[in-house]
């Protein structure tokens, strides 16, 4: 559950940075929205996937330390 929450938090991290980088570079404004809709799916998507198994579905199994 610890790495899980690790996980989660090491994207939010990448996900903020990206966004940061993309609002700061001077892009025209489709570019812009193109590039923040891209980081929104590929992230959300990431997250469906890591918090697929707590919903008793298949999905990826975190590695637990034993």
């Amino acid at each position: 559950m610890i790495s899980l929450l690790v996980y989660i938090l090491i994207l939010l991290i990448v996900m903020g940075l990206l966004w940061w980088i993309v609002t700061m570079i001077p892009l025209p404004p489709p570019v812009k929205q193109i590039a923040t809709v891209i980081i929104v799916v590929v992230c959300v998507i990431f997250l469906i996937y890591l918090l697929l198994p707590l919903a008793g579905s298949g999905g990826p199994t975190l590695h637990r330390p034993y």
